[in-house]
């Protein structure tokens, strides 16, 4: 009897596995369509999917960068503890993006941590086989340094834009930034990700009491309306205008 429990229990897990599996091909397909047959088959070999509950840390500060990690399904932020224990929040991952491969590239480890805004998937490739393909293959090479100068063109953005426009300015900036990276639900205008109050202040820089102010403030003047974490943009015109003036 326990032979044919244990027997079972190992096709449970065999077809748990069999089920979790992912087509990387389907998943990482700006990289895949560039890769020959032969380097595909070592990125799939050497690939590893995890999953990550909400709010479990996928990288700390300070860790020594070993993978580079895509982003399948959730949503991932990017953030720096401050002054005071004070969080900023510097990018939001959304699928299929690539992160954690910066520091490796940089020689240096990690100066951000990564958390799991929801549960996700991610996938992890070792740095080293990257370096590899990336040695071998000039197209994956300047797929790298596209993907690096874009994310620093709007990091430059978003810092000025975080340093210098007024808070009304820099909310209005964040939730068209969430809009843009995560879409709406169904009705066309609720953001489809629900963003504690601290969390919206983190990457607006400023206070919770100061988001919490603001945005009430936005749906009293009905250019947002409120739903406990949902935010239904109503007036979409009037936000890029507070968020362009700054």
């Amino acid at each position: 009897m326990l032979h044919k429990y244990v027997i079972q229990q190992y096709k449970r897990v065999v077809n748990k596995h069999q089920k979790e599996e992912v087509d990387l091909s389907a998943s990482l397909t700006e990289v895949w369509r560039v890769l020959t047959d032969k380097e595909r088959d070592i990125l799939r070999k050497n690939s590893k999917i995890q999953r990550f509950k909400r709010n479990e840390l996928i990288y700390f500060e300070g860790d020594e960068p070993k993978d580079m990690m895509c982003l399948l399904q959730g949503k991932v932020k990017i953030f720096k503890e401050g002054v005071g224990g004070r969080s900023q929040i510097i990018r939001m991952i959304k699928p299929i993006q690539y992160f954690g491969y910066r520091a490796y590239f940089a020689q240096e480890n990690y100066l951000t941590n990564a958390s799991a805004f929801e549960a996700s998937t991610v996938c992890l490739i070792p740095m080293t086989i990257v370096t590899e393909l990336i040695e071998a293959n000039i197209n994956l090479a300047w797929f790298f340094i596209k993907q690096l100068s874009v994310d620093l063109g709007i990091a430059d953005e978003r810092t000025v834009n975080l340093t210098q426009k007024h808070i009304r300015g820099r909310l209005a900036e964040s939730l068209l930034f969430l809009k843009d990276s995560y879409g709406l639900e169904e009705d066309g205008a609720t953001l489809s990700i629900y963003l504690a109050r601290e969390d919206l202040a983190n990457l607006s820089n400023m206070t919770t009491s100061n988001a919490i102010r603001t945005l009430s403030n936005f749906a009293a003047e009905h250019i947002l309306a409120l739903d406990g974490r949902k935010i239904k943009i109503i007036d979409e015109e009037r936000l890029r205008k507070i968020s362009k003036l700054g």
